[in-house]
């Protein structure tokens, strides 16, 4: 490391030693305001000597006293200690602020449908907090600072993060109404005649067309695009399991006479716990659990 680079952090870090010694007058008087230890206070008095190359300090019995280099130092350690102090009241300032940039990472699938009128909302609540988005299906890892916060769908989170539990959303077997009136009438009981428009799965027979109640019906499709699912559907090309808000936006859509809806996955907001207290992080959760769980009969749909 260079020499410079190492003495300036140094100085920053044992500058509050200095000053504590200077104002109590011994090591013992600098260690209860410091809230450490004698030997603490010492070695990084003494480091702070070594890395100037001169005694700050007299010591005797009676205590320790400014040398002339410690006088010197002591109103430029004070008006660095002065700086510390104000840039930290200004950055919790700004945390305080109902204003700046906040990082949200989303699902494709709210892009489109559920997001844009919740996120009008929180503009017009908060005109001076930005939002920088970005709609992915990859989750967002908080903790390396990808997102500030994250929108996420799924079981279980098991990530080092603060998170909020929304609501889990109810899923079931979705097709279009002129492909239910026109097909299902000559399909089989194990939906022989029947097509599914699939989400990726590479196997002959998915679990989830395996444990259907139409194991014979055939994957005529796979994407993995649930808005391309959705419009698939619609066009009237197959069936699909789908979230219930899905169908809710697209019009034209029924679930399967004789099949149920279940709950499904657990809508999520993540958070770095060093964000928590952020002011536009905080409105911007609360806004978006607030909005979202106001749309709970939309995510159940038959369940509600």
């Amino acid at each position: 490391m260079d020499r410079t680079v190492l003495d300036r952090t140094v100085d920053w870090a044992k500058l509050p030693y200095f000053l504590a010694v200077a104002r109590g007058g011994s090591l013992r008087a600098a260690a209860e305001t410091l809230g450490g230890t004698h030997a603490t206070v010492d070695r990084n008095l003494k480091a702070l000597e070594n890395a100037y190359g001169v005694r700050l300090f007299d010591r005797s019995k009676s205590g320790l006293s400014l040398t002339t280099a410690g006088e010197a130092l002591v109103p430029l350690a004070q008006e660095a200690e002065a700086s510390i102090i104000a840039a930290r009241r200004r950055l919790q300032g700004l945390d305080r602020e109902a204003s700046g940039t906040v990082r949200l990472s989303v699902p494709t699938p709210f892009a489109s449908a559920i997001l844009p009128g919740i996120l009008a909302g929180f503009e017009a609540a908060y005109p001076e907090i930005e939002l920088d988005i970005t709609v992915t299906n990859r989750f967002e890892d908080i903790n390396r600072a990808e997102a500030d916060v994250s929108l996420r769908v799924a079981h279980q989170v098991d990530d080092d993060v603060v998170g909020r539990k929304l609501l889990q959303y109810g899923a079931g077997i979705y097709a279009s109404e002129d492909y239910i009136a026109q097909t299902f009438p000559e399909a089989g009981p194990k939906g022989e005649g029947l097509q599914w428009v699939g989400w990726g799965d590479s196997a002959p027979l998915p679990d989830w067309v395996r444990d259907s109640p139409f194991p014979r019906a055939r994957v005529r499709y796979r994407a993995r695009s649930p808005s391309l699912i959705a419009h698939l559907v619609r066009t009237g090309v197959g069936m699909s399991y789908m979230p219930c808000w899905v169908a809710h936006f697209v019009p034209g859509l029924a679930l399967v006479p004789g099949t149920e809806v279940a709950l499904d996955r657990t809508i999520w907001l993540l958070l770095h716990s060093d964000l928590q207290r952020t002011t536009r992080v905080r409105l911007l959760v609360d806004h978006l659990a607030k909005e979202l769980r106001a749309m709970r009969p939309v995510f159940l749909g038959p369940l509600a």
